[in-house]
């Protein structure tokens, strides 16, 4: 029987980490699949290190880093560990709904060819889908279409929105299963032959910007990105990232990371294809972002 590995980085989420672990062995003995949960802890100093050794589990497995390693690093550590045919890369505020069935996951990949990676529908706490679930490429068009907000104005205009609402695909029916470009990192499973071949997450990205290119490798290679919004999840985003409203430095952090992370998105898969100019503007752009934080 096909099993199944779980990668959780977690850096101070001590509580909703736990909830997140419960949640997700309620649910895995009720499907009755190999199974092994590996918990990467990022230097978390809010207790997570002590609550994740009191935990009484044969299948956690637990890396404790001295130094907050990054989301893509602390990934691929898991990945060393991970034993199973496939590989469920988990944020730890993300809990999955009691009707998740990871069997008929594995069975989608298992019964349709040159599927790559694979999501579900993935709920905000406001009711809404998490929009980074359901993303194109950032192709400077996209992006630029997106952040002047042409993508919101026209996203209920058919046609119309095909040409400006690429960034997150709002011309595509989030209530049926079909191909994307990249799900986001907090729900992000994929089989661990294809990891092990792209050698896991980029770790030239600290914070953001790693499950774009891991999706976009994986479609180089002729894989689909499916996502399959039979089943669900609730994602409590921003518990440890850049709505941290207590430090405000924190926060400076995060987004600078956000835009550098663009940066080196598009200087790695995009620069070539665009003349010298749109890459200057570009570049412009990310620097004038930078500065005003």
């Amino acid at each position: 029987m096909k099993g199944l590995s779980i990668i959780i980085p977690s850096f101070n989420t001590k509580k909703i980490t736990k909830q997140c672990i419960t949640a997700l062995n309620g649910v895995l003995l009720n499907n009755k699949i190999p199974y092994q949960i590996i918990v990467v802890d990022n230097s978390s100093t809010d207790g997570s290190q002590i609550m994740l050794q009191e935990v009484k589990n044969p299948r956690l497995f637990t890396v404790f880093n001295s130094e907050n390693k990054g989301y893509g690093k602390a990934n691929n550590q898991g990945l060393k560990i991970a034993s199973m045919d496939y590989v469920l890369f988990l944020n730890s505020d993300v809990l999955v709904d009691k009707q998740m069935d990871f069997s008929k996951l594995i069975h989608f990949f298992e019964t349709h060819e040159k599927i790559g990676g694979l999501t579900v529908k993935v709920n905000l706490i406001n009711g809404s889908i998490d929009p980074a679930s359901h993303r194109g490429f950032p192709t400077p068009w996209r992006s630029l279409c997106y952040f002047i907000g042409f993508e919101r104005l026209f996203s209920k205009i058919p046609i119309v929105n095909r040409l400006f609402g690429g960034y997150h695909l709002v011309f595509l029916d989030k209530k049926s299963t079909h191909e994307i470009d990249s799900p986001t990192g907090a729900f992000f499973m994929v089989s661990r032959s294809l990891l092990q071949e792209l050698h896991g997450f980029d770790e030239d990205f600290f914070m953001y910007g790693e499950d774009l290119d891991l999706s976009f490798r994986i479609k180089e290679k002729g894989y689909k990105i499916i996502y399959l919004p039979t089943f669900q999840v609730l994602h409590y985003k921003y518990q440890s990232g850049l709505q941290n409203k207590k430090n405000q430095e924190l926060r400076k952090k995060i987004r600078k990371s956000f835009y550098e992370a663009m940066a080196t998105f598009y200087k790695k898969h995009y620069e070539r294809v665009y003349p010298p100019i749109v890459n200057r503007f570009i570049y412009f752009l990310i620097r004038l972002k930078t500065n005003q934080l």
